[in-house]
């Protein structure tokens, strides 16, 4: 299941090489999400999360808005399950909203 959802993105990371002989090439994303509450039930604020989206050249793509850091931004979520009661929130694509901070 696919939506799309106006995220706060406070920062990017790139990474390419060779780890043990296998290539990796990506970007993270950090993104605002809420606190998940621990297993007694408190919890205060947001945090960021790390959601990976593209290759090491998606970072030159957002490169020239580092100086509006957090910024808002529209992405595209799927919802992934696996049969067992388990699902996964994948980033499909992300595209910047507006050069101005974010609230």
């Amino acid at each position: 299941m696919q939506f799309n959802q106006e995220v706060i993105v406070y920062g990017l990371k790139a990474s390419k090489g060779t780890f043990e002989g296998r290539d990796f090439d990506a970007t993270t994303f950090h993104v605002e999400a809420d606190l998940k509450a621990n297993a007694a039930g408190k919890s205060l604020g947001r945090v960021t999360t790390p959601m990976k989206f593209g290759d090491s050249t998606e970072l030159d793509k957002w490169e020239h808005l580092a100086k509006h850091f957090p910024i808002k931004a529209q992405a595209t979520f799927d919802v992934q399950a696996n049969g067992k009661g388990e699902t996964n929130l994948v980033l499909l694509g992300i595209k910047p909203a507006a050069q101005s901070k974010a609230a």
